[in-house]
């Protein structure tokens, strides 16, 4: 086995930083009451804020800091997201709480053409997510992690190269990932006698060590150096993806949205690529900003609607503009949260081998999410026919169904006269037409006497020329009155 471990130590600022565009200080706080800085981003530091000083002494020095508590739940969740992101580079995942993720990468090299581009496409790819880690490989995953967390950038694939690559680390590197078994008496105990590396205490017998209630480090070792088995719980994607983006400040500012929607739409591209899948539509929920202490947060979701099934986020991000840029919004936005269900096999499209057009023909899918985002769902309707001779009952509003999706089905019945393309809300009463005006008819529409009164028709209709040169579409009542009516226009 060969393990890829992912490592970011500064988890609990990036669930912070990575939704913003800009370089404004921010900084991190612990528990209260201290609430004592735990993490400071660059800008920050260069005012001099750094970890360990107090919400006071932080915001004299940098008035102009964003301050924000430590989210354990937040750091969490945003773990659980990048393992559901990483599903795109192997199956095989494991989380290694609070701060590291292990990809079990050797059935992957061969796709990804070996060992160094894949670790560099999953650290590119991570950028994309908004944070920034360390990697590290190595046939263990503890050896990984620590080397990930000590020297990252190294890429042991064999065990006879381990016990080297580890021998340099700093013996406080067994107290990495151990879960508390290896306590600070312990490591008091081994700098006391001299044991400052991995290599030392590796000199060193078992069975002293053993004897100095060092246990708890032998095994972190056997571990390490794949003396023992490491068995690790496979993480288990979402069936439903769910992702929150908390915002650094409130903002209005659809360019500021987008680029935090460029995030979370990173992460929903992990989740299709593992599943080799595509949605229709998903949802966009803008979180707004409390105005007064205690109020629940308003939200508002926002569906959209791509017209055909995909996974292209470029396309996801245009028609999520078309919707941010649709109207003002009613209050900042403090936070984003993006869901997706229901995705589908995603098979590449049957492309002619031959085809004259290179490809450039449009997609009608996405010029009618388009507009639909732009100007509104109901907005953009179709006309379909329907089985009723009644001309203003012959038709119906319906959904629009692109070309590429419309499966094929059987021409309606239409009449065998013309009709015109123009239809008039209501008929328009006329004087009689002389009789060399009328071209074609008479054709005799009686119908809709089982709607009840009101209802029924009995009409005949005439193609005729107008005063002013029309081709309109007229008819006469048969029953009294006998009055004269235009009801459409050809041309």
């Amino acid at each position: 086995m060969l393990w890829c471990a992912l490592v970011l130590p500064d988890l609990a600022l990036q669930v912070f930083t990575r939704g913003r565009s800009d370089a404004g200080p921010l900084a991190i706080l612990g528990p209260r009451p201290q609430l004592r800085v735990v993490a400071a981003d660059p800008a920050a530091v260069a005012c001099g804020v750094e970890p360990g000083i107090s919400r006071a002494s932080a915001l004299a020095l940098a008035p102009q800091l964003h301050l924000r508590e430590r989210a354990p739940a937040l750091e969490s969740a945003a773990l659980a997201e990048i393992a559901t992101w990483a599903g795109r580079f192997t199956s095989s995942i494991s989380l290694d709480p609070p701060d590291t993720l292990l990809l079990e990468i050797q059935a992957s090299l061969r796709l990804f053409g070996g060992l160094a581009p894949l670790c560099t496409s999953i650290g590119e790819s991570l950028g994309e997510l908004g944070f920034a880690g360390q990697l590290a490989v190595a046939p263990t995953p503890l050896a990984a992690r620590w080397l990930a967390r000590c020297s990252p950038g190294s890429l042991i694939d064999a065990e006879a190269g381990l016990a080297a690559a580890l021998a340099p680390l700093p013996i406080t590197v067994v107290a990495d990932g151990c879960g508390g078994a290896v306590t600070t008496e312990n490591l008091d105990l081994l700098a006391g006698i001299g044991i400052h590396c991995l290599a030392d205490v590796q000199r060193l017998p078992r069975s002293g060590l053993a004897r100095r209630h060092a246990r708890a480090v032998t095994t972190q070792l056997d571990r390490a150096y794949a003396i023992v088995p490491d068995p690790r719980p496979w993480f288990v994607p979402p069936e439903r993806y769910v992702a929150h983006l908390p915002l650094p400040a409130p903002t209005d500012q659809v360019d500021t949205l987008v680029f935090g929607l460029r995030r979370l739409l990173a992460g929903l591209s992990g989740w299709l690529d593992a599943r080799q899948a595509g949605l229709e539509r998903f949802t966009l929920v803008l979180e707004y900003e409390r105005h007064r202490q205690g109020s629940e947060i308003r939200e508002e979701p926002r569906e959209i609607v791509l017209g055909a099934l995909s996974r292209d986020m470029t396309r996801c991000q245009m028609l999520a503009r078309e919707h941010l840029t649709r109207g003002p919004l009613p209050a900042p936005v403090d936070a984003l949260r993006l869901e997706a269900d229901a995705p589908r096999l995603l098979t590449p499209p049957r492309t002619d081998l031959f085809d004259g057009d290179d490809g450039q023909q449009g997609d009608p899918g996405l010029l009618l999410a388009t507009l639909r985002a732009r100007l509104g769902h109901a907005a953009v309707q179709c006309l379909t026919a329907h089985p009723d001779h009644r001309p203003e009952r012959a038709w119906r509003w319906a959904e629009p169904i692109p070309g590429d999706r419309a499966g094929p089905h059987a021409p309606p019945d239409l009449p065998s006269s013309p009709r015109p393309l123009w239809l008039l809300p209501t008929p328009r009463p006329m004087a009689r037409p002389p009789a060399e005006s009328l071209l074609a008819g008479p054709e005799r529409i009686e119908a809709g006497w089982w709607d009840g009164p009101g209802a029924d028709v009995s009409r005949d209709y005439f193609v005729a020329r107008s005063h002013d040169d029309c081709l309109v579409w007229i008819f006469q009542e048969r029953q009294p009155p006998h009055g004269w009516f235009v009801h459409g226009y050809f041309s």
